[in-house]
C-alpha cells in the first residue's frame, strides 16, 4: 500500500486524473504533452552521454582483451615452437654425438648397434629402429622389428637430401610399417672419402605427447602440418592424420605469427602459427574466437547489467523530477485560477457590504420615523385618561419602541463591521467585545441548539488593542466553530491571562475536527476544506494576519471527530497596530 502510494505521488502526476471541479477548463499548458515533453528532452539528455560512453567502453574493452589474447597466443606459439625445435635438435644431437664418438668398425657390429640402440630408446624414448646404410645406399647394419639389413635405399630422396645437407629430417608417413613415423638420418664422413649414414625411425606418438601436454581450453587445438597441409599430428577438430588440413596454409614468416580463418563448420578461428627451422613442419595452434572473447562476454555482460540499471535508476529519476516540477506548475496555475475565483467572490462580498451599508441606512431612517412615532403615541396615552389605564396598549408600544431600539443596534453593528477603520490602540473590556461579537451569531446558535459558553474571570484587565481587529478576529472563529459542528454542538470561550504581559483567549468547539496535513496549511490564503460550496478559504488567513498585527500569536490543536481549540494570544499593552 505503502509502494503504490508513493508511486502515486512521485511519478503520476496530479494533473492526470484531475476532476472538472479543478478548472480543467481554464489552464496555462497542455500539461500531458509538457510532462512527456520533459521526460523525453530530460531522458535525452541524461541517457545520451551515457551511451556513447558505454560504446566508447565496448570499443576499448574489446580491443584490449583482442590485443591480449593475440599477445598471449604469440607467447605460446612462440613457446611451443621452441619445445617442438628442441625436441628435433635433441634427436638429431644424439644421433651427431654417436656418429661422432663411435667408430664405424663398432657400428658395423650388430651386438653393439644394438647397444647403441637400446641406450638410445632409454635417453629419449620413441626409436623404433637404428640403422647404418654405406655411401652406395645399402643398409649395412639394422636393429629394429623388420628384416631391412641389405636394403638399398640410393633412390630415395630422404637419402640424397641427407648426402647433400649432412642430415635429414622427414615428413610423417606411414612407409613399410604402414603406422605413422618419421626419421633422421646424420652423415658421417670418413678419411677415405666415402661416408656412412646412420638413419633411426621415430614414432610421432613421443611429438603427440609433447603436443598434448598443452594447457588447452576447451574448443582449442594444437598439431603439425607439413608445408602442403597435410597433418602431421593428430588434430582433434580440423581432419585427419595425413590428409590435408581445413585450414588454410599460412604463408611462410620468420617468428610467430596470427591470423584470422573460417573452419570447415563456418566457426571464425585464431590461429597462432609458427614455422619450424630446419624441418618440414608448421606448429598450428588453433583457438575458437568465440572461446578467446569470453571473458569479454562476462565483462560485457556486467557492463550491461551496470548500463541497465543506471538507466533506469536515470529514467525514476527524470520521471520524478519531471513530475515533480510539472506538479509544481500545475499547483500554481490552480492557485491562480482559484484566486481569480476567490477574488471574484471577494468583489462581490465588498458589492454585498456596500450594499449592506446602504441597507443600513435606508433601514435606519424609517426606524427613527417608527421610534420617533412610538414615542409620540407612549407620549399620548401617559397623558390621557381614556388611554391611561390600557395596559395591553402600552405593552405593544414597548414592545415596538424595543424592536426599534434591536434593529437600530444591529444595523449599528452592520455598519461597524463593513466599514474599514484605521486601527486604533484603546483600552477594551474584552467581556463587551466577546458579547458584541457573539451578538451577530445568536440567533443562529439558538436555532441549531448550540450550546455557547464564555468564561471571563471576573478580575479581568483591560486589554490595550485595536476594537474593530478584535471583533473580526473573534467573529471569525467563532464563525469557523459553527461551521464545523453539527445542529447541538458545544462551544466554549475561555479567556486567561498568561503573565503580566499577555492574555490568551480559546475558542474550543467539539466540531469535526481538522487533519494533520490540513494543519499545516489552514492559514494559506484560499485553502478550505468545505470544497467548491464552502467558503472562500479567507477568514483564516485574515484572522492569522490580524494577530500578527496586533503583536501576537495564533496556535490550533484539533484531533479528527473530536473538536478543535483555536487559542490567540495577544499583549495587554498594545502600542503599534
Amino acid at each position: 500500500m505503502k509502494l503504490i502510494q508513493y508511486i502515486s505521488t512521485h511519478f503520476i502526476p496530479r494533473f492526470w486524473n484531475a476532476g472538472a471541479s479543478d478548472n480543467q477548463g481554464q489552464i496555462l499548458f497542455n500539461y500531458r504533452r509538457f510532462w512527456f515533453f520533459s521526460i523525453g528532452l530530460r531522458s535525452l539528455v541524461s541517457l545520451l552521454p551515457m551511451v556513447i560512453l558505454l560504446m566508447f567502453t565496448y570499443t576499448l574493452e574489446n580491443k584490449a582483451i583482442k590485443t591480449e589474447n593475440h599477445l598471449q597466443l604469440i607467447r605460446f606459439t612462440s613457446n611451443m615452437r621452441r619445445t617442438i625445435t628442441y625436441f628435433f635438435e635433441e634427436h638429431l644431437d644424439a644421433l651427431r654425438f654417436t656418429v661422432q664418438e663411435e667408430e664405424i668398425a663398432t657400428l658395423k657390429n650388430h651386438e653393439a648397434l644394438s647397444y647403441v640402440f637400446k641406450s638410445l630408446q632409454r635417453g629419449f624414448g620413441g626409436f623404433l629402429d637404428l640403422g647404418l646404410i654405406n655411401d652406395s645406399g645399402l643398409q649395412i647394419n639394422y636393429v629394429g622389428p623388420f628384416d631391412l639389413r641389405n636394403k638399398n635405399y640410393s633412390d630415395q630422396t630422404w637419402f640424397k637430401e641427407t648426402t647433400n645437407k649432412g642430415f635429414y629430417l622427414s615428413d610423417v608417413f606411414l612407409g613399410y610399417r604402414n603406422t605413422p613415423h618419421m626419421i633422421m638420418a646424420v652423415k658421417k664422413e670418413v678419411p677415405d672419402g666415402s661416408f656412412y649414414v646412420l638413419r633411426v625411425t621415430i614414432d610421432i606418438k613421443e611429438l603427440d605427447s609433447t603436443l598434448s601436454a598443452l594447457d588447452l581450453r576447451e574448443k582449442s587445438d594444437a598439431f603439425l602440418i607439413n608445408h602442403d597441409g597435410l597433418i602431421q599430428t593428430p588434430s582433434k577438430f580440423h581432419g585427419e592424420l595425413l590428409k590435408k588440413t581445413t585450414l588454410p596454409i599460412p604463408e611462410y614468416a620468420a617468428h610467430s605469427q596470427i591470423t584470422e580463418a573460417v573452419d570447415a563448420n563456418g566457426s571464425h578461428v585464431l590461429i597462432g602459427y609458427a614455422f619450424i627451422e630446419k624441418s618440414p613442419y608448421i606448429l598450428l595452434l588453433v583457438k575458437q574466437s568465440q572461446a578467446i572473447m569470453q571473458g569479454w562476454y562476462s565483462i560485457r555482460k556486467q557492463i550491461n547489467w551496470v548500463f541497465c540499471i543506471s538507466v533506469v535508476v536515470t529514467l525514476m529519476i527524470v520521471l520524478s523530477v519531471s513530475t515533480f516540477m510539472i506538479n509544481k506548475i500545475y499547483d500554481a496555475d490552480q492557485t491562480r485560477l482559484k484566486a481569480m475565483d476567490r477574488l471574484e467572490s471577494s468583489g462581490k462580498l465588498i458589492s454585498v457590504g456596500r450594499l449592506a451599508v446602504g441597507v443600513a441606512h435606508e433601514i435606519n431612517n424609517p426606524l427613527a420615523v417608527i421610534g420617533e412615532n412610538a414615542g409620540l403615541i407612549e407620549d399620548i396615552i401617559n397623558y390621557k385618561d381614556k388611554y391611561r389605564d390600557d395596559q395591553q396598549l402600552k405593552e405593544l408600544i414597548a414592545a415596538v419602541l424595543e424592536s426599534v431600539t434591536r434593529c437600530g443596534e444591529i444595523t449599528k453593528q452592520l455598519l461597524e463591521f463593513a466599514r474599514r477603520f484605521e486601527p486604533t490602540i484603546q483600552p477594551l473590556d474584552v467581556n463587551k467585545v466577546i458579547t458584541s461579537a457573539l451578538s451577530l451569531l445568536r440567533k443562529e446558535a439558538s436555532y441549531r441548539n448550540i450550546t455557547v459558553s464564555v468564561d471571563v474571570p471576573g478580575d479581568f484587565p483591560l486589554v490595550h488593542s485595536d476594537h474593530g481587529s478584535l471583533q473580526q478576529i473573534l467573529i471569525n472563529l467563532f464563525n469557523n466553530a459553527f461551521q464545523a459542528m453539527q445542529d447541538g454542538g458545544r462551544l466554549e470561550m475561555i479567556v486567561a491571562k498568561i503573565n503580566d504581559t499577555h492574555v490568551s483567549f480559546a475558542i474550543k468547539d467539539n466540531g469535526c475536527g481538522i487533519s494533520r496535513e490540513d494543519q499545516k496549511k489552514i492559514f494559506e490564503p484560499f485553502f478550505t476544506t468545505k470544497g467548491v460550496k464552502g467558503g472562500t478559504g479567507l477568514g483564516l488567513s485574515i484572522t492569522y494576519r490580524l494577530v500578527q498585527k496586533l503583536g501576537g500569536e495564533i496556535s490550533v490543536y484539533s484531533m479528527v471527530g473530536e473538536g478543535t481549540t483555536f487559542t490567540v494570544t495577544l499583549p495587554i499593552m498594545q502600542k503599534d497596530a
